[in-house]
Order: structure tokens, then sequence, then C-alpha cells
């Protein structure tokens, strides 16, 4: 990932005088080309790296590596940690490199550092049936900003049935689940999640969130996961497929079918499960050359009703 690389590169400034794009390619095992891009990009990004031209040139760490990285600032800190935070939660490697970045900051960002890589994690599965692409929210910076400051909020919000409220939270996280962003925070009724698109109003106050120990982001969001998935009401649906069509079913459900022996036409029992009939109804639509719905009888009803619709239209 990136994000390992970054991390690797100030871990070698920090300890050498100055590197070159080729040292950087052969430590990294990476290609010249893309080594330049990496230094090039922590100079554009803000960080206190620079270029020296000529001959025995290469890049360098403002102050040198004597600073053990002194000359990063604290929004500069927040931005690096933010960028790696997310790999940080599957790699062992980059979470290494990060405790070793952490004891090379200064005392007075460290606390900081810390939060901003634990702040955020990027989940890309959806719930269930397919949801429409959301925009970035426009209050991300500031809900980032106090998780990481660890100050409590006051929200405006909107739930699922357009009833507004206002409450005040303890930020914990922030997730990116498929398309849609998530704050995980604490509060008077206990941990609970809120969609950020949802979020109409945000008041940062004076006041310190409430952490538990030892949280855990990534942890939390699985058991928040896990425990939304078994809630959901399943539905099985059964039919069966001619075997050229398997493999596109296959596809429609991510491998999730069950398929039994063939029968004397040669077709296949399948059968699989989801969330509702209309969101499986729209996931195997396109399979109706091979496919044959059995039951339950309302995703019949749904595929039925989407049929009328494309004859409609292309007829």
């Amino acid at each position: 990932m990136r994000s390992d690389r970054l991390v690797a590169i100030l871990l070698m400034l920090q300890r050498r005088t100055q590197v070159t794009a080729a040292e950087v390619a052969a430590e990294l095992e990476v290609s010249e080309r893309t080594a330049r891009r990496d230094l090039d990009a922590l100079g554009m990004a803000g960080l206190p790296v620079y270029s020296v031209q000529g001959r025995g040139g290469g890049w360098r760490l403002l102050g040198g590596a004597r600073t053990d990285l002194s000359g990063l600032s604290e929004a500069e800190v927040r931005a690096l940690f933010l960028v790696a935070g997310p790999a940080a939660g599957s790699t062992p490697e980059v979470k290494a490199a990060l405790r070793k970045l952490v004891r090379a900051l200064p005392s007075t960002f460290r606390d900081q550092a810390e939060a901003a890589a634990s702040s955020i994690m990027m989940d890309p599965h959806r719930w269930g049936a397919a949801e429409p692409v959301a925009q970035t929210p426009h209050c991300l910076p500031a809900l980032q900003d106090a998780v990481i400051r660890g100050q409590q909020l006051r929200l405006g919000y909107v739930d699922a049935a357009g009833t507004p409220s206002e409450r005040t939270v303890h930020p914990l996280g922030i997730v990116l689940k498929a398309h849609a962003w998530y704050l995980l925070a604490n509060t008077d009724a206990g941990q609970r999640t809120f969609r950020v698109d949802r979020v109409t109003d945000l008041q940062t106050l004076n006041e310190p969130a409430e952490r538990p120990p030892g949280f855990d982001l990534a942890g939390a969001w699985h058991q928040i996961t896990a425990d939304a998935q078994h809630a959901r009401p399943a539905i099985r649906v059964q039919g069966s497929c001619a075997p050229e069509g398997i493999d596109y079913l296959r596809q429609a459900m991510e491998g999730k079918v069950s398929i039994g022996a063939p029968g004397p036409d040669g077709r296949l029992p399948v059968a699989f499960t989801g969330p509702s009939e209309a969101g499986l109804a729209g996931h195997v639509a396109g399979l109706v050359e091979w496919l044959e719905i059995s039951s339950p009888p309302g995703i019949r009803e749904h595929l039925a009703t989407i049929g009328a619709a494309l004859t409609q239209r292309y007829a």
C-alpha cells in the first residue's frame, strides 16, 4: 500500500541525512519512478521534505535527521497519520512503523498522532442490497477534528424515518462503509452509529469526550456489522438454473449459492439468501435466460414488475 511506503520513507529520512530515489527504490522494492513519485508526493502534501539538485543530490528532511521529525507541524502529523491509519488496521508492518514514528515525534504531538491513526477505518462491504453512491459529507473534516482532539459534539440529526433531533455525543471514530460515512459515538443511551450525511448541524463543545480505555475502532465496528447482519431477516430463494448460467449466478450472488445435483432435464436446483426480495430480484433479473425462481412468490412478483418495466422501455 502507498501509505506503508510513505511512512517507511519518512523513517528513512529520519535515519539518514539524505536519500536518493534509487536508495528508496532498492529498500522498498519498487521502481525508481514510483520512489520519485512518492518522495514528490510527501513534499506536495506539505510535509517538510525537499529535494537537493545536482551531483550528490537527493531528498532531505527539513532540519536534518537529528531533529527526529520535529520539523513536522501539528497539522502535518495529523495528516500523515490519517493517511496511514486505515491501512494500519490490517497491516502489522504499518502498525510497527507508526509506533516507531510516534516515538520520534515531539511529545506534544504524540497523543493526537495516535488518535489520528485510530480515528478512521474503511469497510468496503455494502449493507445487504446495493445503496446509491454517497458524496463526501461537508461536515466530515469537523468530525475528524473532534475525534482526534477528543471533544464532545452537539449534533443536529435526521434519522432514517425523517425525524429531526439534537443530541450531545462523545465521538469515538469514523468509518467509511461502501459509499457511506458513519460516526461511531457514545451517547447518554449508550454507543450509537450515525450516518454522517444525515447530520444537519454540528457544534464542537469545549468539553472532553469520554473514550473507553483501550477502545478499538475496528473491533467495535466488526461487532456492529455482525449484530446488524444477524438482525436482518434472511429471504431464502429457491429455483433452478441451466448449467451455462451457474457462473453468472455465482457472480451475481458473490458466490453465496447452494447448488444441488442436476435433474433429468439437466437443470441444477439452486438456493440463495438475501435481506430483501426487491434487492434479490434486482441482482438476478438479468439471468432470466437461465434462472427460474420457484419461491418465494414475492420475488417472482418483483421480477415480473422489472420485466414489464424493461419491456415497456425497450420493446
